[in-house]
């Protein structure tokens, strides 16, 4: 074993002692291995967020080749985030219980597997039970990803941490819908589609083999059981919710769908009422409801909800209205968003390491009144060049948007986590993705509203000429509610802490016992966590 091996071990070995948990080396000690662990789990974020929107691309391609109905269409882009939603705070506490390294592998090599199966797919069914069995795991995988950062990176590097993680978020939203343009109409070895889905075998083998050389494991320092109970309610709940969201309008809004929505609130009722029975029975809920009392977990929380209302929204009638409305190709409509992307990445990069730590949650808010700009500006040029518009006039509505969001993606996720006691990570992180998860199923709900309500289907299936022009005035009144959104959200901030605390170098993260986190967290006494205190 080398001299850094073995300081890397004691090290590990001292902070098992104080926590009971296996973290990452000391401050102190020069580890380098833990910005390689970094890599691999922000490439399997990507990898996740990449394909959660590629297939929107790809629909036509599929629908000819595998001669798939409109219902399983339906359920090909459905299925995952259903699965996706339903699984994401049981594969956190997994994580808390058997190690954030051990489901992190496995949820990779699941997502690896179904991948595989949906691009050999050969036909709708497979493709469909492929898709779920990929949101299934990735539901294992992703929550490990922020825990494994927060138990792995001293207080005062997680800023810049989750200026690079915002900045991933940022590329991978749009980096799908180009990724998927380019392998569609590049038709590679005649695959069509397919290589879609089969791109994730090289990345995810990789990730599986240097994660298990490069990722230190942590679990939660107590013994935790599996809140079985708790997981069929949350499932339950969240397919409540969920389901009848993305088949409503192909429906046409059943009676059923609106009692099962009703529903769901009255199940999570019965789940908040368990899991406070389950905490004073043996300690192990599944969701842990004394986080909700530190209050920049809360309020991020509030505010990640309504933001993926925003993001549900935008992307779907962005991806009609050039696709359809104006006719434009697959590859030319994911042009269209580079620059979209490079400002989000830019500006997330920016904001936790330059502006945050200055002007604490002014940041986020100056984030949604700069986003708001944006869609008013696309709005604006919409109406004026109506179906001429060309992509290069989309550019500074889509660069200010850009900006906004990267404002806010990159220190919400650090205020989120900020005062998280250490053995709850993997909970809290479950709960961080669940809740940008349902935002995301309530903004494509919004959108049989917001942009097909508008439309009349009638009306231009006897006036097809007509299809620019309705599909441009609905784009436009989307946006219209996108702006109001925004504006919620602006007012959310308001429940965020106001200033950041300063991040103390030569914090040894180790030392922070989960109580202290609490305490600090609920009393806003100084910790050494980079948090933001009121």
């Amino acid at each position: 074993m080398s001299s850094h091996d073995a300081a890397a071990q004691a090290a590990t070995e001292t902070a098992d002692a104080a926590t009971g948990e296996a973290t990452a080396p000391a401050e102190g000690a020069e580890d380098r291995r833990r910005w390689i662990a970094l890599a691999i789990v922000m490439t399997a974020a990507f990898m996740d967020l990449v394909d959660a929107t590629i297939v929107n691309i790809a629909i036509p391609s599929i629908e000819r080749n595998l001669d798939a109905s409109f219902g399983a269409i339906q359920w090909i882009t459905a299925g995952y985030a259903l699965a996706f939603a339903a699984g994401l705070i049981t594969g956190g506490r997994l994580g808390d219980i058997y190690g954030r390294k051990r489901l992190f592998l496995v949820g990779t090599a699941g997502f690896t597997l179904a991948s595989a199966l949906c691009g050999f797919a050969a036909g709708p069914e497979m493709l469909v039970a492929s898709r779920l069995l990929q949101g299934a795991a990735a539901a294992m995988m992703v929550p490990q990803v922020l825990s494994i950062v927060h138990v792995t990176f001293p207080a005062h590097e997680r800023g810049k941490v989750f200026g690079m993680f915002g900045a991933i978020i940022g590329l991978g939203a749009v980096s799908g819908p180009l990724l998927g343009a380019l392998l569609t109409q590049w038709n590679l070895f005649g695959l069509e589609w397919r290589p879609i889905f089969l791109i994730n075998l090289p990345v995810g083998i990789a990730g599986l083999i240097l994660g298990r050389k490069f990722i230190t494991e942590s679990k939660a320092p107590k013994a935790l059981r599996l809140d079985l109970v708790g997981v069929l309610l949350v499932t339950v709940a969240l397919l409540m919710l969920i389901y009848p969201l993305t088949r409503g309008r192909e429906l046409d809004w059943p009676l059923w769908g609106h009692l099962m929505m009703a529903g769901s609130l009255v199940v999570f009722g019965a789940l908040v009422a368990y899991e406070k029975y389950k905490t004073k029975k043996d300690g192990s809920p599944l969701v842990e409801l004394s986080l909700f009392r530190v209050k920049s977990f809360a309020a991020g929380i509030a505010v990640q909800l309504t933001f993926g209302v925003v993001m549900g929204v935008f992307f779907l009638v962005w991806t009609l209205y050039m696709q359809i409305g104006l006719g434009w190709s697959p590859l030319k409509a994911g042009l269209t968003g580079v620059p979209f992307s490079i400002a989000v990445s830019a500006a997330a990069g920016m904001s936790v390491q330059k502006l945050v730590p200055r002007f604490g949650r002014k940041v986020l808010q100056a984030g949604a009144l700069t986003m708001a700009t944006g869609v008013l500006l696309y709005i604006w040029e919409a109406g004026r060049y109506g179906t001429s518009i060309a992509p290069w006039q989309m550019t500074l509505p889509l660069v200010v948007m850009g900006v906004g969001m990267g404002l806010i993606v990159a220190p919400l996720t650090d205020a989120v986590l900020s005062d998280v006691p250490r053995e709850h990570a993997g909970s809290a992180s479950g709960l961080i993705n669940t809740t940008g998860q349902m935002g995301n199923a309530l903004g494509l709900g919004l959108v049989s509203v917001v942009f097909f309500g508008v439309i009349d289907e009638k009306r231009l299936q006897q006036m097809p000429a007509e299809v620019g022009t309705a599909f441009a005035d609905a784009f436009q009144n989307a946006l219209g509610w996108v702006v109001a959104v925004l504006a919620a959200i602006f007012l959310v901030m308001f429940a965020l802490p106001a200033k950041p605390k300063q991040h103390m170098e030569g914090a040894d993260a180790g030392d922070d016992s989960a109580e202290d986190a609490g305490d600090a967290g609920d009393a806003g006494e100084p910790t050494k966590e980079p948090a933001l205190a009121g």
